[in-house]
């Protein structure tokens, strides 16, 4: 280090401390290894991790033309076509480095650790952006507040294999590189923005965030009068390349062209053409002809503008606003017309207690560092503000979106407490204020000093004046010390021999004030209280961290009486299961958040998962789980279903089960056929939503309720059993399936799967087969009973006639429930001998009439 000069060992320091920052960022997010195992979180990250092994497996052209028959059974999904590929191509290049230099790590701990990898990356990231807003300072105190804050962790933590993961940091060296751009107007700068906003196309659907911000932040400085040379070649490069890039990505195509989300980006590009457009007239124009030609071209323009675009959107060329879109402004929307979005919990508006949570102490920092930057006002000021009002109220409407205020959160936290530290850490005022204390003391003693002058007078021929230096010796407290008049004088003035420039005003008799912090106690007291505030925030960053975001999904813990940990491992537990009990064609129904973790730890065909690109399928599973058993089992039938699997948390106490999702299943089913579901039905007529003995009909019939507590009463003894997450309790005689046997319940009843029974033999309800088995006898019926009959055998001997002679019965004309049994019998087996109906006969009767 001493042989380093002071610029070398600025930079040496600055590389440890962001190498510090980096390792501190990447350790924080382990938890989850150390205490469970290095395994992948939640819903989403498992497709992820099972498309990257098939991307590793196979390569990127099978990837890229890759059908995935075991996602939403019978149709399929084109997944080269409806993914953004930028992850999983990350982690296989990572992988195939790594193997290249003979480390065989597996793909697995590779994208477990992709997301704690690439935080140190953010961290990095968010210090350029700061040092180009402030200071280096003001940018290690941002990086080191992203690489621990719970708003960007809660995202990021390892297992947690999802888009974010790296969208994060392609987010903030994409800004980073635009500021950049706008700084030095270079087309170099631009068109390596826009190459990372191509990565963040292909990583992240939040890249339509980027797409509006840096066009906001363009016309912004447009309405300030700040447009100039490099604001056009900065933005018509990024946008340019940029749209051109992203729309290489299949998933995305010719959107950046026929999206409305898109269109203020192609606006403002088309601003920054006329504003060049007017510059350049203006240097080849008078000044009358000039104002006369730009009222009538910004006028027309306009117009032009303004009808083609509704012209386009009327024909249908350029796509209306999604629902997703119209969420974001309306928190109630989702709920009435798209329940599909609605039902996601982080789709929900964020409650101010999560601010605190996520942020701790920035949260109030964050204010500050905003009118600090109201205080420079540059370009990149109104960018940073810009984005940090739009991202406040964003994340202040849906949960998810808090990920994209941390990272402005951190810089305008960065910039505040910098500021507050390089101001009470300056001790030159303090040093100016000591210098003038002991001067003023000099010039009070003036009557005992004793002293020699020396003059010295210099004289023009243009003109007469005379500089005098007095040296003067001066004894204070034993000491001596030779000052100069000039000095005494200025001393006096309050000037101490400074520039004018310096710090300060002069008063009204000359003297001058020092604006600052005078006394080392204020310096203390408040360096003091923010090294306090900074530990608190470590330590809440820690305890978040260890408690709140690194437990998996899949693996749940609690506490034994001795406050040892118990692990609760019913999930991987039920789909080791299905992987080894089932057929490898075996269809399993389930709620579609289950259908990732099902297709990849099961390896088996699911209706629905989390892609929910098909909102009528989603419907279709929400109705079967609200209906009765018969009209689930045709539902199931319909689409092949081998297995059912419900998650129940009654018993342990788990409540993130399906009871408490089941109202979601209702709406969305509700919104596809309104006349088959109501959600009214499933309420008391009170309005309360119940699963005891005062639960509605509708509830108590429905194939959710009977999977979720069939048998539940069996394990209280005869008394009555308790739903532990809904604090009710149930009626001591639980409900009966007729239409599901129970295949599989895990260890503490969180996951039940129910094997789907087949037709009967004989074409009775399975109800009906049920209590024959049981021993018990079908009552004697009635003459009026059989006159019904009859009118029902009439009415399927028909049909049945039609169908013989090549027409389409209609089979739901005045039919019970139960003969549809028979109607599914005369369909799959068609000239089998029915001896209940007698169907043969009437066949040959029918025939013998016709000829």
């Amino acid at each position: 280090m001493s042989m380093l000069d002071v610029s070398s060992q600025k930079t040496l320091l600055k590389t440890a401390i962001l190498g510090l920052i980096a390792g501190a960022a990447f350790s924080s997010r382990l938890f989850s290894i150390v205490r469970y195992e290095s395994v992948i979180h939640e819903f989403d990250p498992w497709f992820n991790y099972r498309a990257t092994q098939m991307l590793v497996k196979d390569g990127f052209y099978e990837f890229w033309n890759w059908f995935d028959d075991r996602s939403w059974y019978p149709l399929g999904r084109v997944v080269g076509g409806t993914v953004y590929p930028g992850l999983m191509v990350t982690a296989a290049v990572i992988h195939n480095i790594l193997h290249f230099f003979n480390f065989p790590v597996d793909i697995r701990n590779v994208c477990v650790l992709l997301a704690p990898v690439f935080s140190g990356a953010t961290a990095y990231a968010t210090y350029l952006l700061t040092t180009e807003l402030k200071d280096s300072s003001a940018g290690l105190l941002a990086a080191a507040f992203i690489g621990i804050a719970p708003g960007y962790i809660s995202r990021s933590v390892a297992g947690s294999y999802d888009n974010e993961a790296i969208a994060i940091f392609l987010l903030m060296f994409t800004f980073f590189l635009w500021i950049k751009a706008l700084k030095t107007g270079s087309a170099l700068w631009a068109s390596l923005s826009a190459f990372f906003y191509f990565y963040m196309v292909a990583a992240w659907g939040g890249y339509v965030f980027i797409i509006n911000m840096i066009p906001l932040h363009v016309f912004v400085l447009m309405l300030m009068g700040r447009f100039s040379s490099r604001v056009y070649v900065s933005y018509s490069t990024f946008y340019v390349l940029g749209t051109l890039m992203s729309m290489q990505i299949p998933f995305v195509g010719f959107q950046p062209t026929r999206t409305s989300e898109h269109m203020a980006a192609l606006g403002v590009f088309g601003l920054c053409q006329i504003m060049g457009f007017v510059d350049l007239l203006r240097g080849h124009l008078p000044a009358k002809q000039f104002q006369v030609l730009l009222k009538a071209f910004v006028l027309g323009s306009f117009v032009i503008g303004f009808s083609a675009l509704v012209l386009l959107t009327m024909s249908g060329f350029i796509a209306p606003w999604t629902g997703r879109f119209y969420s974001l402004w309306d928190t109630g929307y989702a709920k009435i017309h798209i329940p599909i979005i609605a039902s996601v919990s982080e789709h929900q508006p964020t409650a101010w207690a999560s601010f605190f949570f996520d942020l701790e102490m920035l949260i109030f920092l964050f204010p500050a560092g905003i009118y600090m930057c109201f205080q420079k006002l540059r370009d990149e000021h109104v960018f940073v503000i810009v984005y940090g009002i739009f991202a406040s109220y964003f994340a202040g409407v849906m949960v998810r979106l808090m990920l994209t205020l941390t990272p402005v959160v951190c810089i305008c936290a960065g910039i505040a407490v910098s500021t507050i530290l390089d101001t009470y850490l300056d001790l030159s005022n303090e040093k100016s204020t000591a210098i003038e204390e002991e001067n003023s003391e000099l010039i009070g003693t003036e009557s005992t000093i004793s002293s020699t002058s020396t003059s010295t007078s210099t004289s023009s021929s243009s003109s007469s004046s005379s500089i005098t230096t007095k040296t003067t010796t001066v004894t204070k407290k034993g000491k001596t010390t030779k000052v100069t008049t000039k000095e005494v004088k200025d001393v006096k003035n309050g000037t101490d021999g400074k520039d004018k420039s310096s710090k300060g005003s002069k008063s009204k008799n000359g003297e001058k004030k020092y604006y600052g912090i005078l006394t080392r106690d204020s310096r203390v007291v408040v360096v003091v209280s923010f090294v306090f505030f900074l530990c608190v925030f470590v330590w809440h960053c820690t305890w978040v961290t260890s408690n709140a975001y690194s437990s998996p999904s899949i693996v749940l813990a609690s506490r034994n009486p001795d406050g040892s940990q118990h692990i609760i491992d019913d999930f991987r537990e039920a789909y080791y299961w299905l992987r080894k009990n089932t057929k490898e064609d075996a269809k399993i129904m389930s709620w579609w958040d289950y259908g990732y973790q099902i297709a990849g730890m099961a390896d088996r065909p699911t209706l629905v998962d989390n892609n929910t690109w098909n909102n009528t399928h989603i419907a279709t599973v929400g109705r079967a789980m609200s209906s009765n058993e018969e009209d689930s089992y045709e539902i199931m039938k319909q689409h092949d279903v081998d297995y059912v699997l419900v998650i129940f948390g009654g018993l342990l106490g788990y409540s993130g089960d399906d009871i408490n999702k089941y109202l979601w299943m209702i709406r969305i089913a509700e919104g596809v056929w309104p006349d088959k579901i109501k959600e009214s039905d499933y309420f008391t007529p009170q309005g309360d939503y119940r699963v005891d003995d005062q639960a509605s009909p509708a509830m108590k019939n429905s194939l959710m309720y009977k999977m979720s507590y069939y048998r539940f009463h069996e394990l209280y003894n005869g008394q009555q059993p308790m739903d532990r997450v809904r604090q009710q309790r149930l009626p001591a005689q639980g409900p009966e399936l007729n239409v599901l046997d129970e295949a599989f319940t895990s260890e503490n009843w969180i996951v039940r799967i129910y094997k789907v029974k087949d037709y009967d033999n004989l074409g009775r309800p399975h109800s009906m087969a049920k209590a024959f088995e049981a021993g018990k006898k079908k009552k004697k019926t009635t003459r009026s009973q059989k006159t019904q009959q009859s009118s029902y055998k009439r009415i399927i001997h028909k049909n049945y006639y039609q169908y013989v002679c090549g027409g389409t019965p209609v089979w739901s004309y005045g039919l019970p429930k139960a003969y549809n049994y028979k109607k599914l019998a005369i369909d799959k087996t068609c000239c089998e001998f029915l001896s209940i109906e007698n169907i043969f006969l009437i066949y040959l009767r029918y025939t013998l009439c016709l000829y």
